[in-house]
């Protein structure tokens, strides 16, 4: 016997399992995960994204691991990757970029922060416009 799952959470499961080595983390979640784990499990809002056969945007996560266990330097580092993010989203790019170099310096393999740095690069020299909803476009499975 052969089982098969289809549906559009399965399909979404595979496109964020594609995502998870293009931001340098081992596990993405989608919203509806994090809403059932929110209170337990500390996560990182890595992105807002339209992924391959979905015209919908997708926030998705990083999970941390259990908010009871959380270190202060982890809680710390999260307040300020969630302003940085908050900051890049409302287009200002001087100080979200601050927070992220901030971050990156903290630590320096968390690819997220880099992508964030590349972005802001690209949008001080090309902005994105007033009707810009902060949704990044995956192309690729």
């Amino acid at each position: 016997m052969a089982y098969t799952v289809l549906g559009d959470a399965v399909n979404l499961g595979s496109r964020l399992e594609g995502l998870t080595k293009q931001y340098g983390v081992h596990m993405i979640i989608g919203a509806s995960t994090q809403h059932i784990v929110g209170a337990q499990i500390a996560c990182r809002e890595l992105d807002r994204v339209r992924v391959k056969g979905k015209d919908e945007p997708v926030i998705i996560y990083e999970p941390i691991g259990p908010v009871e266990g959380l270190s202060p330097e982890m809680q710390s580092e999260l307040n300020i990757y969630h302003q940085a993010l908050a900051l890049y989203r409302m287009q200002n790019w001087e100080e979200a970029l601050q927070r992220f170099r901030a971050l990156q310096q903290r630590d320096p393999e968390r690819m997220i922060y880099n992508i964030y740095r590349q972005r802001i690069q690209l949008f001080r020299n090309e902005p994105p416009g007033s009707d810009w909803d902060g949704v990044f476009t995956h192309t690729s499975k």
